[in-house]
């Protein structure tokens, strides 16, 4: 009888394996259709920017080019400065994204630490400003900076951005669950405030600040509708609307827009895949208490 109910486990632990096994090759076999799905456009832009232009509109080598070069991709910079460029939209970017994380731990640490009248208000007047879309200021901000003759700099393209809402928001969701016990302890020991937030604070809320560096790198790298509006040289074009322009009629302009987009999709995808795990812990630090 014993054995015959050790056979019985067994058989049942052996079909739960077989059940086990089948439901992660059937879920890895998902995975990769649905990654294929997500990154086909990805690859077919790939292929697309290693094309020859005469092979453009073959249809024997729509997805896999016959002869792939990568000409391509040196004629871009020989055809518009996207050196230029691809430094313009670095400045911009690192420099958002440096303004936007200096701004938004102060602004936080004031929010969650001191006790200043009006303190409520200023931070629901803050959040508020989330619900209006850059569209709907766009034009008031353009003729502001045209007033004060800040069009064709790069400073027009970072000084409206120092300021982020939502990454304010995201830092002081943050520090909801940081003690307030261990300012004032700092504060007893001598700690300035700006020595709080730089020695304390940042070191223990840096998947925070590594998911604002993320997405605060991304906006500013991606941006289109403001420098489209307020550059008007060479010298000072982000790389994005310098991309756009290498556009024309002919098949050989498309091929180099394609090349042109592959070098630009670089720093970001370098960016996300090193900051991604920081960003889905920022991101998620607040949803669980305890």
């Amino acid at each position: 009888m014993a054995e015959l109910i050790k056979e019985n486990k067994d058989n049942k632990i052996k079909k739960r394996r077989e059940s086990i096994t089948v439901w992660n090759i059937v879920r890895l076999l998902l995975n990769i259709v649905m990654l294929l799905i997500v990154l086909s456009p990805l690859l077919y832009g790939l292929m697309m920017s290693v094309k020859p232009s005469g092979e453009l509109y073959d249809p024997e080598s729509v997805w896999f080019p016959k002869n792939p070069t990568l000409t391509n991709f040196l004629d871009v910079f020989k055809i518009a400065p996207i050196g230029i460029y691809i430094r313009n939209s670095m400045i911009v970017a690192v420099a958002i994204t440096l303004s936007q994380l200096i701004t938004s731990v102060l602004a936080a640490f004031a929010f969650r630490f001191l006790n200043f009248k009006g303190k409520g208000l200023l931070y629901a007047l803050i959040l508020s400003t989330m619900m209006i879309p850059g569209e709907a200021v766009i034009i008031s901000q353009f003729l502001m900076i045209s007033f004060w003759g800040w069009n064709d700099s790069l400073y027009v393209l970072i000084i409206p951005f120092i300021i982020s809402a939502f990454n304010i928001f995201l830092c002081v969701q943050a520090l909801q669950s940081f003690p307030y016990e261990v300012y004032e302890a700092a504060k007893v020991d001598g700690c300035t405030d700006f020595r709080f937030v730089l020695t304390i604070l940042m070191p223990l809320i840096k998947p925070t600040l590594g998911a604002m560096s993320v997405q605060s790198f991304l906006s500013g790298w991606n941006m289109y509708m403001w420098p489209l509006l307020v550059t008007n040289n060479d010298q000072n074009r982000t790389v994005q609307i310098g991309i756009s322009m290498l556009n024309s009629v002919d098949s050989q302009s498309l091929v180099l827009m394609v090349a042109g987009v592959m070098i630009c999709m670089v720093p970001s995808l370098l960016i996300f895949i090193v900051g991604s795990r920081n960003m889905v812990k920022g991101l998620t630090a607040g949803a669980v208490k305890g």
